[in-house]
């Protein structure tokens, strides 16, 4: 029996188990077993094949997005309409075959636009390169997920399905929870919280189907059995998504309005180029991103030229990006912005910037 055959037998079970008390420990099993067939199955095969064209685009720009979907939901046009690369775009399916990169200029950063062949149903197990177009997916900062408005969730549902499967965990955090296997000494089970979900008795047997017999398991949150299978697997990517309607001046102005009103959700036409601005504006604060600018003594700040960096970044990171040899002639800043508490202010190393500080850095 293949892995996929294994794949939809457990799958199966699982559907017609039902969910209770008495059956937890079971279904816990069957998902642990499942997790591990899921991992076998992504893992590239011994033998090498023909080597095919490249799939992958070198990382650049400050930032990137992958642009995932269906066929024929408008990904080529978007990516025509926001950078100033052509995708071929036509009316019937499979127009891109391969991965087509563009570079998006919004508020001085270069934000790398991938635009991936659609997916199709059994995309995880290798349908229509179904593979290569989801291990670019994980190496992206926000995948944007392009739906077709007139076709309601189906679309939705089966995308999150292939992407769950595959280790891809959409807008979710990363489980709270501590496991480290050991050498010897048993299993030590603890958690700060009550537990709804797992008991001592399913963890063993879970960690078990892993062949795990000695670790050190604490519990910080009310975590499922699902949760702690991606902690004990440690491959999963948990990443922000943004849900993009496109063909909405197909449908009427109610479905609209419900679709826009949903959560990480927007809602455009590319055809009549509606609500880009909107689109462009919600996924700069999904990537999470700030500007700085820098100034020379006794010089008006270089506004032209800004520092792309991520939320939270420090004084020591911006001399990082600067120059390598920065932080060790560094004596203080003084920065200019929302992030001080008074104009211009004496900072150190460890002062946490915010999106269009001014930063001057005196040297020893």
């Amino acid at each position: 029996m293949g892995i996929l055959e294994k794949i939809a037998e457990i799958e199966r079970e699982i559907s017609r188990t039902q969910k209770n008390k008495a059956t937890e420990y079971h279904l816990g099993l069957l998902k642990a077993k499942l997790a591990k067939y899921r991992a076998q199955l992504l893992e590239p095969s011994k033998s090498a094949g023909a080597k095919g064209e490249g799939f992958d685009v070198m990382k650049s720009g400050d930032a990137r997005v992958a642009l995932i979907g269906f066929p024929s939901v408008g990904k080529s046009t978007f990516l025509s309409l926001m950078t100033s690369t052509a995708s071929e775009a036509a009316s019937y399916e499979f127009t891109t075959l391969t991965c087509i990169p563009g570079v998006i200029e919004y508020k001085g950063a270069n934000i790398q636009l991938l635009d991936l062949p659609g997916i199709i149903e059994g995309a995880a197990q290798g349908k229509g390169r179904g593979r290569q177009v989801i291990a670019v997916a994980r190496t992206a900062d926000v995948v944007i997920m392009m739906l077709d408005a007139t076709k309601g969730d189906v679309q939705r549902e089966l995308l999150e399905k292939e992407l769950e499967s595959v280790g891809i965990r959409l807008n979710r955090l990363k489980p709270n929870i501590y496991f480290k296997p050991k050498k010897g000494g048993g299993l030590s089970y603890n958690s700060t919280v009550p537990l709804t979900h797992c008991s001592e008795k399913l963890v063993q047997l879970i960690l078990h189907e892993y062949k795990i017999f000695n670790a050190e398991v604490l519990f910080r949150e009310d975590s499922t059995p699902d949760e702690f299978i991606d902690v004990i697997v440690g491959n999963r990517v948990y990443m922000p998504c943004l849900y993009v309607y496109n063909k909405v001046d197909q449908i009427s102005i109610e479905e609209v309005d419900r679709l826009a009103r949903r959560p990480n959700s927007a809602v455009i036409s590319c055809g009549m180029k509606l609500n880009l601005d909107y689109l462009l504006e919600t996924l700069w604060e999904y990537l999470a991103l700030i500007c700085i600018y820098t100034k020379k003594r006794g010089e008006r700040p270089d506004f032209n030229d800004a520092i792309i960096m991520r939320r939270g970044a420090s004084v020591e990171h911006v001399c990082h990006r600067i120059h390598r040899t920065l932080v060790g002639q560094f004596k203080y800043a003084l920065v200019w912005g929302t992030s001080t508490k008074y104009s211009p202010q004496r900072v150190g190393l460890t002062h946490i910037m915010e999106h269009e500080d001014v930063i001057q850095v005196v040297k020893k």
